[in-house]
This record gives C-alpha cells, sequence and structure tokens, in this order.
C-alpha cells in the first residue's frame, strides 16, 4: 500500500501538466496552487512518507509554511516600498532592516514551535532529512523555474 502510494505520487509529479509559473510564461505569474501541489508531492516522495505520515504531516508543514509568509508580509512590503522610492532614506533602510531580523526571529520560533509538532509524527531520521528535503526542493525549483534566472545571467533583461 506505502509503495502505491509513492507511486502514484511521484507519477503525478511527472506527469503534472501544471506548470508552477502557469500557462501565462511571458507574464511569469506564480501559479501559488500548482507550486503547493508539487511541494507536497515531493516531500512525501523523497521523505517516503506512509500515507498516515502525510495526511498528518503535510497540512502540519502548509501551516508553517503559511504562518511564515504571513510573518514575512510587512518586511515585503517594506522592502518593495524602497525599491518604488526614488530617493530612500536612511530611516526608510533602517526600518526595512529591522522589521525583516524580526521575520527571521519570528520565523526561527515557529520553526522551533512546528518541529516538536513535526516529532509527534515522523521518525527522527524522517525528521533530520526533512530540512535537506526541503532545501533540495527549492534548488529543483529554482533551477527549473527557467527563464528569467538564465536572462538576467545573460544580460537579456528587458527591464534595462
Amino acid at each position: 500500500m506505502d509503495k502505491i502510494f509513492v507511486i502514484i505520487f511521484g507519477a503525478l509529479l511527472m506527469l503534472s501538466p501544471l506548470s508552477v509559473y502557469g500557462q501565462d510564461k511571458a507574464g511569469r505569474h506564480f501559479n501559488r496552487e500548482s507550486f503547493l501541489i508539487k511541494r507536497r508531492v515531493f516531500i512525501t516522495t523523497e521523505l517516503a512518507l506512509t500515507p498516515q505520515e502525510a495526511d498528518l504531516f503535510i497540512p502540519l508543514l502548509d501551516e508553517l509554511q503559511q504562518k511564515k509568509y504571513e510573518a514575512g508580509h510587512k518586511c515585503r512590503e517594506f522592502s518593495k516600498e524602497i525599491k518604488q522610492k526614488k530617493n530612500p532614506n536612511n530611516v526608510d533602510y533602517l526600518n526595512t532592516i529591522d522589521e525583516c531580523l524580526e521575520v527571521g526571529i519570528k520565523e526561527a520560533e515557529l520553526e522551533k514551535e512546528y518541529y516538536g509538532k513535526f516529532k509527534k509524527i515522523l521518525s527522527p531520521d524522517k525528521l533530520y532529512k526533512y530540512k535537506e528535503v526541503e532545501y533540495k526542493f527549492a534548488r529543483e525549483f529554482v533551477k527549473n523555474s527557467g527563464g528569467r534566472q538564465e536572462e538576467l545571467r545573460r544580460g537579456d533583461n528587458k527591464d534595462k
């Protein structure tokens, strides 16, 4: 049963017609739902989660990621404002730096809280491997997200 579960999720990942950036490649619109599905499948497969583990772990993981996203909202807003200002001042920079440092602290607190919950679901080896799998997914996501990073590296930046 467990092998079938992993095989089905692996097949879904490979055959998924969903593009992380959706159908509008020109605009590079981020398709959050597609991203989350691919991330869930990747983590489930790479950690070889049982259906029971996946049913308990993945919703908690999604919850943690949502809280981290929300915690970073103000930092992202401040950073966006600085980029849009013609002449940001030192106060703008310091406020942004302070807010983003607070986000890092809040994210660390959230991770510690959720690791306590994860320990009740995953074996120590799967819990240890989780972070590695999360980083691996991020690397592959960036690598496979395609052209925009390549354009910037080659200097084909149309925003010049």
